[in-house]
């Protein structure tokens, strides 16, 4: 695999929805990293709770300031909540790195699956409601608990990146390797995140099976 990738390490990231537990722990792994990180969320007041709560170079404000501020933009909300958050922020966006790591899922007694969306995908409805903005696919299968824990150093699995646009996913590619023990790997086109983010559905099965939080390797790259 290549070793050529960009230099990212003065990028600030801002995290839409970064309230939540994977929102936090992508928070904090990118504040030990050493980047600057905004949480957001419609309530200022609970971004900046989250904020205090993961420490280190973290600052919480509303989804719109963190939108506007962040060089990076990563949208780690609820399903429910994706569609309106974007469309309400649609000229902040534009023109930035768009990371869209929702996974558009159901749960039912049988467990974990994944839902049909109109576009195809998450990270594909978000290419269409900002048409102005980078977006690109990745983070979907890395364990919150894992991100969260302060006795894990490493995380052992790949971040697959998938987008339309070279220096996007070449960007994404070198933010996810400032995680220790994570590699970012290209996955292909946007219209390819579907099974991605479906995938998820999978590893949530796994990961209860065995009381395990798995996540994935690619071989030989």
């Amino acid at each position: 695999m290549s070793t050529d990738i960009p230099d990212v390490s003065g990028i600030s990231i801002g995290i839409l929805g970064g309230t939540g537990d994977q929102g936090k722990g992508l928070g904090r792994r990118f504040a030990l990293a050493g980047h600057t990180v905004l949480i957001g969320s419609r309530s200022a007041d609970r971004a900046r709770e989250a904020a205090e709560s993961v420490g280190g170079p973290v600052r919480g404000a509303d989804n719109r300031a963190v939108a506007a501020e962040a060089d990076v933009v990563i949208v780690a909300t609820p399903w429910e909540g994706h569609r309106p958050t974007l469309e309400s922020l649609r000229d902040e966006l534009a023109g930035k790195i768009v990371i869209d790591c929702v996974n558009p899922l159901g749960f039912d007694k049988k467990g974990a699956y994944a839902l049909d969306v109109e576009e195809g995908s998450a990270a594909q409805q978000a290419a269409s409601i900002l048409p102005e903005s980078r977006v690109v696919a990745a983070f979907h299968h890395v364990s919150a608990v894992l991100l969260l824990d302060p006795e894990v150093e490493r995380i052992d699995l790949d971040v697959l990146v998938l987008g339309d646009d070279r220096e996007a996913t070449d960007t994404v590619q070198a933010l996810a390797s400032r995680i220790p023990g994570v590699r970012g790997v290209y996955g292909g086109r946007l219209r390819n995140a579907r099974q991605v983010e479906g995938l998820t559905a999978n590893l949530i099965s796994i990961n209860r099976r065995y009381k395990a939080h798995a996540g994935f390797r690619v071989t030989d790259v």
